[in-house]
């Protein structure tokens, strides 16, 4: 999951690498790198560990001018984050290539490539892939055939930029599993792991599919597919503006993102409801057909989308009445599921191309488990192009690292598909309105939840010096706690665990003590009374107690309770609005004790790797 950006221009190409890359930094900011041809025909190149600052830095003391140049910014996978192990790989001062995925057959590679006397000077499997370039450079063949022939030799997963000093005029993309772009512009033209990285240079894009590879010049593009063969693939205009990708008067993405959410979520509605009704239409062509068909749903997703899938499993069965059950994707892709007949795959993913998510849906289809639909944020991935119904989310892009409006905007998803599931298995018309209402009421909802800011900073100084964490939840509230405890150990790397709140006797109950906070989230619904019982137990044993609790839960302070009010919420939607306090939990402890928030310690936003 790192990132690439490349460009062929009739200008110095250098700033709008260096420019691609910062904004790809969420992927990968372990080190970075660039190489560019320069006029005399030699390839410059630069590397440095760490962020894409210090390539910079490093850039300024030697500059690297030229048109053609290919950068890339690491997440490492294999070999240490050192500046041997960043990209550019070079072979033989010839060809360059970057690369985003990892090559399983690497050791058979490098055993055959020793023995043809090239030499490693890394510890990465993507060094294979420039030699194994080189190697059929040498038997004659243009650097496009020998792209097309070494890419054949790789089992993995991929996304190249290569270039050569023997074809001054050509940059050539591949991609296999992993995202890749090309930018098109005005007699210059790019390629990057993400529209973002590109769009103060260009707002049109074409999307390679798995096997292309593409020969890109000043004046054209040629695209070829995994046997060989040209193929047209569509141009498509990006509504993302440049600005989008700024923080703006904000700190931090992540506090960017996270008030962004009322805006997020009635993007998300928009257009979706009419009358006090879902517009099954939103789902896609065909819909209403696929959806008389379900009599279950099997949700696939990873991280805080396998939370935002628990919730819905929640709400899938209680309010609609559809059995649901929930995996974590790369537990799911191997092992061995009973097919359930007419049932719905449902891939939760911000970016659309997560790695194992995106393998779950090829293994359900391949076993003939139903129709699929993906709830994502990018129109163009990978899972939207290989789901048979989409909902996008339209959250926006996300930046941080801990994942925000993408977790808000995908409950709201997943409500829509209740309802739209709900009504063909006994859902009154009177409860789709109410939901509906709810719904439309939800950006006011968090507004007001937002409030709570400035009460929750003063509340993270008491977790400053704190090492552990418990969170608490019941019902659809307990993945809810899920997602607290994982933001807080994304960003503010204090160990969090979650709990359902009933569970504290079977086990839990022995970790409690004076320095281990306890946090509950407590709407008023039918399991209120049962965890103000299960928090009592806390409390007799000393733990110190920060709830949020709505205010009719009739939650009370006392010398080891703080209680913090959250508006009154129906319990249907209360996941979503009571999301928000524990994101700003988590902000605001990360930041006094001084984290990357935006860029925690070994993660990246994008996961295209197993």
């Amino acid at each position: 999951m790192c990132g690439i950006v490349g460009a062929i221009a009739q200008r110095d190409v250098a700033p709008i690498l260096l420019e691609g890359l910062r904004r790809l930094e969420y992927r990968g900011y372990d080190s970075a790198g660039m190489a560019v041809l320069d006029a005399a025909g030699e390839l410059g190149r630069r590397r440095a560990t760490g962020k894409v600052a210090e390539l910079a830095a490093a850039l300024d003391a030697g500059p690297l001018p030229g048109g053609l140049g290919i950068a890339h910014t690491r997440w490492a996978t294999h070999g240490k984050p050192t500046e041997r192990n960043a990209h550019p790989h070079i072979c033989n001062r010839v060809v360059a290539v970057v690369h985003n995925g990892i090559i399983e057959n690497h050791d058979i590679l490098r055993d055959r490539q020793k023995a043809q006397g090239y030499r490693f000077t890394s510890e990465t499997d993507t060094e294979v892939i420039v030699h194994q370039i080189h190697h059929h450079l040498q038997q004659g063949q243009e650097l496009l055939a020998a792209v097309q022939a070494a890419v054949q030799e790789l089992e993995g997963a991929y996304a190249l930029g290569v270039v050569s000093r023997e074809e001054p005029q050509r940059l050539i993309a591949a991609r296999r599993g992993s995202p890749l772009v090309i930018g098109v512009g005005v007699g210059e033209n790019f390629i990057a792991s993400d529209v973002a990285a590109l769009v103060p240079v260009t707002q049109r894009f074409i999307f390679l599919e798995d096997g292309d590879v593409a020969e890109i010049r000043h004046e054209g593009i040629r695209i070829f597919d995994a046997a060989g063969q040209p193929v047209e693939r569509p141009v498509r205009v990006s509504e993302l503006s440049a600005d989008a990708v700024e923080r703006g008067p904000y700190r931090h993405f992540m506090l960017k993102e996270i008030f962004e959410q009322p805006r997020a979520v009635a993007d998300c509605l928009e257009g979706r409801i009419s009358n006090g009704r879902v517009l099954e239409a939103a789902f896609g062509h065909g819909a209403a057909e696929i959806f008389d068909q379900v009599q279950g749903v099997h949700i696939i997703a990873c991280g805080t989308s396998f939370h935002a899938g628990m919730v819905g499993r929640y709400w899938l069965e209680a309010i609609a009445g559809v059995p649901c059950s929930v995996e974590v994707a790369s537990e799911f892709r191997y092992r061995r599921p009973v097919v359930r007949n007419h049932s719905l795959i449902v891939t939760l993913s911000q970016s659309g191309e997560t790695a194992d998510t995106l393998a779950g849906l090829q293994e359900a289809k391949r076993l003939g488990f139903g129709h699929s639909l993906t709830i994502c944020n990018v129109p163009e991935s990978s899972l939207v192009r290989e789901s048979d119904l989409t909902l996008m989310t339209r959250a926006g892009p996300e930046i941080g690292v801990a994942s925000t409006k993408a977790f808000t905007t995908q409950l709201v998803a997943m409500m829509l598909l209740v309802i739209a599931l709900g009504r063909r298995h006994g859902m009154s018309e009177d409860m789709e309105r109410r939901l509906v209402e709810q719904l439309q009421q939800m950006p006011g909802m968090i507004e007001h939840a937002l409030q709570l800011n400035d009460g929750i900073h003063r509340l993270a100084e008491r977790f400053a010096d704190k090492h552990h964490a418990l969170f608490l939840g019941r019902g659809a509230m307990y993945p809810v706690a899920m997602e607290g405890a994982l933001k807080l150990k994304e960003i503010s790397y204090i160990h969090a665990e979650a709990y359902p709140a009933g569970e504290l006797k079977h086990g839990p109950l022995a970790l409690i003590d004076a320095d281990m906070p306890v946090i509950a989230v407590a709407p008023n619904d039918e399991l209120l009374e049962k965890l103000k019982s299960n928090l009592q137990e806390v409390s007799a044993r000393g733990g110190e107690l920060f709830v949020f609790a709505d205010t009719d839960a009739g939650m009370t302070e006392a010398d080891n309770i703080t209680v913090l009010p959250v508006a009154p919420t129906d319990d249907c939607i209360a996941p979503i609005v009571f999301t928000i306090p524990l994101q700003l939990l988590a902000y605001h402890v990360a930041v006094l004790k001084g984290t990357d928030v935006d860029q925690p310690r070994n993660l990246a936003k994008s996961v295209t790797v197993e």
